[in-house]
């Protein structure tokens, strides 16, 4: 989760959320070399007395600044939509959770079992343990294996909701009437938090999404408990 005053962004937990961090480090460094060339032109510029007549009428530096923006968009552009089509990509999954949204919590269905479902609602703050943290503390974790391909359908009930984790590079719209679908894989256990990124109504700040990522011995004894 998001420390405070941190400036960037939060430790990867999935593959795609690494993509994710090493394509905005890419980009970033990209801005910073442009923003450093227009900041010495400038300063060149007016700090220095022209005295090259033919610059105005200069072929090859008109080709130059042609060309060098093309090739750096496609140098942003390739990695892009590499990671775009990896986030799409769904590859038997094997596990899949319906998630949907109301005003103001989330409903969770283990589709592959029987009879395994919950509501997951936002503790008070009148209501935390020592060590909880306000705001993002559930009543109901969901709770899935680490090392395994998850499917999560998400929709909505009532208005548009978006369930988000940031430390999983996870966020999808919750639409009524419409069923949308992400993958996660998370590579190691931990407590990961979210909220619904979605401006939905007066509690919308108080829909938080708690993520219980653990082996799969112990993923087999919850929901046999859950049963």
């Amino acid at each position: 989760m998001a420390c405070p005053f941190q400036m960037g962004l939060q430790d990867a937990t999935s593959p795609i959320m690494e993509e994710l961090l090493h394509f905005h480090d890419h980009t970033l460094m990209i801005v910073f070399l442009i923003s450093s060339l227009v900041l010495y032109i400038i300063s060149t510029m007016l700090t220095t007395k022209l005295t090259h007549t033919s610059t105005m009428d200069a072929q090859e530096v008109e080709t130059v600044w042609t060309i060098l923006p093309a090739i750096i968009l496609i140098l942003i552009a390739l990695p892009s939509l590499r990671i775009l089509y990896m986030m799409d990509e769904i590859n038997n999954p094997s596990l899949t959770v319906k998630t949907m949204g109301h005003q103001w919590y989330w409903s969770y269905e283990y589709t592959d079992y029987e009879d395994l479902n919950f509501d997951s609602y936002m503790i008070p703050t009148q209501e935390l343990k020592p060590g909880e943290l306000r705001l993002l503390e559930v009543d109901n974790r969901v709770v899935l294996p680490v090392e395994m391909t998850i499917r999560m359908l998400i929709s909505s009930e009532d208005v548009l909701h978006s369930w988000a984790v940031p430390s999983l590079g996870l966020k999808t719209d919750a639409i009524p009437g419409r069923l949308n679908q992400t993958t996660l894989m998370a590579m190691r256990p931990g407590l990961y938090y979210g909220q619904c990124s979605e401006i939905c109504g007066s509690n919308h700040s108080f829909m938080p999404i708690v993520l219980e990522l653990v082996p799969l011995s112990y993923f087999e004894e919850w929901s046999a408990s859950m049963l």
